[in-house]
Order: structure tokens, then sequence, then C-alpha cells
């Protein structure tokens, strides 16, 4: 079997790894996508696209198809503390507002405009070895139906749990501090148009509605929590035991350095955030958009600065002064009282208010 050379290959075809396919076609470069899924298909998530996301959209040239997607214009979140006490924080209600939109619809699209612009997609494909990238030398990249191929630049697109990272003797020993169910359930009777961020004695629960019929439930809790919060779930939306939920461990992990020499890592491969925040689909495309735009550069060979350290700097700046909530997260977990007692401060003190407006904010 020939082995087949590309300007880069992209593990994983999730909204990171097709942003960045799709911003390397569109520089007219020769782009693989290697994924292990056959799309569509369901991703553990909240399903929430942040307005920030519209911007990208735009320039990826789907803005107006996805909004045609079935969805939910968010206008509200609401907090709940462990008591009861409630802050209802109101969102603009607009075109490019904050909305939720299944992963399964949103990443199929996508990827759909990665391929529509010449990126080969090898879907069900799992990568089982990779020859780093010499001097004068490309990756090699062995699948399990057998092929390989070769690439100038890979991109490490995969998750948390990255194949790429692993097999480059990067992925962090995982720590199962907390872990997440998601469920997709029939949208309760007068739920409204918000998410509700709940605070409860196990951990939190984050719910919100992707569309007219459907209601996106998470919880996060301490393993030895998750049975406890999984029943309260169960009692508060009338679910049956052997209710169908999907999981994620670990939460979260030490972030990757996201640049080396001819290896770029986007989205949750190189840094995953809180499903708390609602950003993690913003990441995503603009962590792509960005290992985009430096491969164009190093492929090319047209830059004044070092594409690697310009896309490492641009990484970091795009969540400077954001992962507060991180941290506000994993202390509702934690210390579930300690961060519900926030709401209760915010009941006096716009607290809760300004730090919303910063995560909804639309950034460049």
């Amino acid at each position: 079997m020939a082995m087949e050379t590309f300007d880069v290959a992209i593990v994983g075809g999730g909204p990171a790894g097709s942003s960045c396919a799709t911003f390397c076609a569109l520089g007219g470069l020769g782009v693989l996508v290697l994924e292990r899924e056959k799309f569509p298909r369901e991703k553990v998530c909240g399903d929430c696209l942040n307005p920030s996301c519209w911007t990208i959209l735009r320039r990826l040239g789907i803005a107006d198809r996805a909004r045609q997607l079935p969805h939910a214009i968010l206008n509200t979140v609401e907090f709940i503390a462990i008591g009861g006490q409630k802050v209802i924080v109101d969102l603009a209600s607009d075109e490019e507002s904050l909305r939720a939109i299944k992963r399964s619809l949103f990443d199929a699209l996508v990827m759909s405009r990665a391929r529509d612009l010449g990126a080969q997609i090898h879907e069900e494909t799992t990568v089982t070895a990779l020859t780093p990238a010499g001097h004068g030398s490309d990756w090699k990249i062995e699948t399990t139906d057998g092929a390989i191929f070769a690439a100038r630049v890979l991109v490490g697109a995969d998750g948390r749990n990255s194949t790429v990272a692993r097999l480059c003797n990067l992925l962090p020993r995982p720590v199962r501090e907390r872990v997440a169910l998601q469920a997709h359930i029939p949208l309760p009777a007068g739920f409204g148009s918000g998410v509700v961020l709940q605070f409860l004695r196990e951990g939190y629960s984050g719910q919100a509605p992707v569309n007219d019929d459907e209601l996106n439930l998470c919880l996060v809790s301490k393993p030895s929590h998750i049975s406890a919060l999984r029943h309260w779930a169960e009692q508060c939306f009338g679910l049956q035991k052997n209710h169908s939920w999907h999981t994620i461990t670990p939460l979260t992990r030490v972030a990757l350095l996201p640049a080396h020499d001819k290896l770029f890592m986007v989205g949750d491969a190189a840094r995953v955030v809180e499903p708390f925040t609602g950003e993690g689909i913003y990441y995503a495309l603009r962590s792509g958009e960005l290992a985009g735009q430096a491969i164009v550069k190093t492929v090319r060979g047209n830059y004044d600065v070092d594409p690697v350290n310009e896309y490492a700097q641009a990484h970091a700046a795009m969540y400077r002064g954001r992962l507060w909530v991180n941290r506000l997260a994993r202390a509702a977990v934690l210390s579930p009282r300690v961060a519900s007692s926030l709401i209760h401060a915010a009941r006096v003190q716009p607290i809760l208010r300004s730090l919303t407006a910063k995560i909804v904010r639309p950034q460049l």
C-alpha cells in the first residue's frame, strides 16, 4: 500500500480538529483528518455554544448553517444554592446569543465544512503508532486498518485522553478526583429557556434545553458521591434507575504545552476546561483556528515570527483571566457549601452577574 503524504495530519474530527482542518484547507494545504468515531455521533458535553463562537463560525463560513440547526436560545443563567436560594442573570437574546445545539449535529456540521474544502477525512480510524518527524523527515502515522500516512505537521485534536499525547509520551497521569455524567432527557414542562447551575451537597448539576423537546442534564461529583447525585436526578426528573448516562473521567487534567516543533495540540488535548464554564466549544474552535493559522505559516515557510511560539502565546492569552471558573467548579464539588455561599453573597452583591457577563462576552 502506497503511503499518502499530506501537509498536515489531524487526529480527531471534533470542533477543534475540524476547525483546524478548515483553516488549513482555506490556506491551501493538503489536509488529512483521522477520526475514531463515525459521524454523526453524540458527545458528552453541556451542548452550549458561547456567544464568542459566532465570530469564529462566520470565519469558518458556517454561521448561518449553525443557526438553522435545531437549538434552544438561552436567555438566562439561574444559580441555585444548596438551600434553594436563587440568583437569575439575564443574557442577551439575539442571533448571536448563548444557545444550545446537540453535539451530534454541531460537530457533523463543522466536519462537513472541512470535507467540502477538500480535507480528506477517514472516520472509524484509530491511530496505533507515530514516528516523530526529524530533520527533513515527516511524521509517519499508522492506523488500525493498516494504512500508513506521512505529514509534515501533526495535530492532536483527540480530547482529554489524547492518543497523540500518549504515543508521544506527553499525557500526564490522570487524577480521578471528580466524575461527570450526562444525558439527554425529555424537557420538563415549564422548564423555561435558560441554563440552570444547581449546587448540591453531592456536587453540582448543569441543565439546559437543547431544542423544544430535550434537556441536557449534567451531573458532577466525587466518585464516592456520584451514585447519590444520580439518585437525586432520578427523583427530581422522574428518571428510571436504569436510565443510560454517558461518563467523563477524568474531568480535568494537567494542561500540556500546546506546540512543539511540528506538533500542535488543540481543544481538550491541550487544556481541559470545566463543563461548568460552557466555554469548551469556543476554546476548541478558537484553538483550532489559531493552530491552523500557525500551521499554514509553518508549511509555507512565510513568517517573521516563529509560528510555534506565536501559537503558544496566543493559546495562553485565550485562557488568560477566565480560568477562575475552573477553580469555582472544582470547589463546587470538593467544597459545595463554600461554593454555594457565593450565591448567598450574590443576593446582596452582583458577583455572579459580573462573572457571568465575563464568560458570555463575545471574543474576537
